[in-house]
């Protein structure tokens, strides 16, 4: 059996999970993923515990556990490189307050593809300790390394990017960069919220320092959850701006054994967990986590890239505006329709991309609009009917409208 069959059958399988597939034609993971019925048992499971009996508290630890170890499986790292976290932002913040900043020290981005998450952070960094943000351009919605390199110097501490952009959904040259600021010891933090569950990410491989996902979209669980990975040359140099007792070596004590005054933290990134844990998103991750490793990494980057070709070679047959045009090196799981890249989120003046956006939705095609531009993105729930459904329902709305197909680039506005 070839590759591609396993793949299609193992897909196949696990889309049956996902009850949200079957009523919606579901293209909105880069948004927030679908909740499986395997999930949703668990939760099910915790919560009656919770209700009837008060709760477990030393399996609800063996969860957490249990979840921080199958998210470091996901990306091949260390468990004790893996801290939990409540979203992408308590991450980035994480790192951002436990390193020693002084007046003069910068930050390198690409403000212009960044999400808010990844940009106000080093703004607080400006007004607090005066570290200044450079902020490159991007080339047509790419992060390019070279302009990140020219806007490095010696006083550079941090460069960060998105794995990939929300909008447009551009991966970036996470090997280049990595590289670069390795040769330097400058610190590379990475926002994976658009990658880790559905893109490849071998951490052991790719030279990132520090990364922080959400659970809410590919690795479909629940918001008010997330994972930290620091890798441990890093972490063992920073001292977390809160601490409590987990983030404390207690050896085999209690976690409520009080203190002489003096301590030591816990090793590699586990010094950043803080209190109790969100214990529900736990159950829900460890259990999305655990399906997704039934099929791999790979295998799923495979699937939902072959989705996503499929779908904007299709759009650009019916010659809308897919931005990027055919998939190339930087593509992704997500296929935006515009031209522009705006700041309008959920709504798009361009009133052609506003009415098909609304068409679609009304015919149970769930997307979102970020930027300006229609967002549709993949997960392995999906298949090759969702694009064929959407492209139909897209030639079926030309048609409806009686635009000329050629036209519709004129009718955006």
């Amino acid at each position: 059996m070839s590759d591609d069959k396993r793949i299609e059958l193992a897909v196949r399988g696990l889309r049956g999970s996902f009850p949200g597939a079957a009523k919606w034609t579901y293209l909105d993971v880069a948004g927030r993923g679908l909740l499986s019925t395997e999930a949703r048992s668990a939760l099910d499971q915790h919560l009656d515990s919770r209700m009837m009996d008060g709760g477990d508290k030393a399996m609800m630890l063996s969860t957490v556990e249990l979840a921080r170890q199958r998210f470091a499986l996901l990306v091949n790292v260390d468990p004790s490189e893996i801290a939990m976290v409540k979203n992408v932002s308590d991450g980035i913040n994480a790192v951002a307050s436990s390193l020693p900043w002084k007046e003069g020290d910068n930050v390198v981005l690409c403000g212009e593809v960044e999400h808010p998450s990844n940009i106000f952070p080093w703004y607080n960094l400006r007004d607090k300790f005066g570290v200044e943000v450079r902020s490159i351009r991007s080339s047509n919605g790419v992060v390019d390394p070279l302009a990140l390199f020219d806007a490095v110097d010696e006083n550079t501490k941090l460069v960060t990017v998105a794995s990939v952009s929300f909008a447009p959904g551009y991966r970036a040259d996470l090997e280049s960069i990595g590289g670069f600021c390795r040769d330097r010891s400058i610190l590379f933090l990475v926002d994976a919220a658009q990658t880790v569950g559905v893109l490849h990410l071998d951490l052991k491989q790719t030279r990132i320092d520090a990364l922080s996902v959400s659970t809410s979209k590919g690795l479909l669980g629940l918001y008010g959850m997330g994972f930290l990975f620091v890798r441990r040359q890093w972490a063992e140099r920073m001292r977390p701006a809160y601490l409590s007792r987990f983030g404390v070596d207690l050896g085999g004590a209690h976690e409520a054994t009080s203190s002489d005054g003096t301590y030591s933290l816990q090793a590699a990134a586990r010094r950043f967990d803080v209190g109790n844990y969100n214990y529900l998103g736990c159950v829900a991750a460890a259990t999305s986590i655990g399906q997704l490793l039934e099929i791999g990494s790979r295998a799923i980057e495979s699937h939902v890239l072959r989705l996503s070709s499929q779908l904007a070679h299709g759009l650009l047959g019916l010659d809308l505006p897919v931005y990027g045009g055919e998939h190339g090196p930087n593509s992704a799981h997500i296929v935006c329709v515009g031209d522009t890249l705006s700041d309008q989120h959920d709504s798009t003046s361009q009133a052609g991309l506003q009415e098909l956006f609304a068409y679609l939705m009304a015919h149970d095609v769930k997307l979102s609009i970020r930027r300006g531009i229609l967002r549709f993105s993949f997960h392995v729930y999906n298949d090759e009917s969702d694009v064929d459904r959407t492209l139909g329902l897209v030639k079926a709305w030309l048609d409806e409208h009686s635009i000329g197909r050629p036209r519709f680039r004129k009718n955006l506005g």
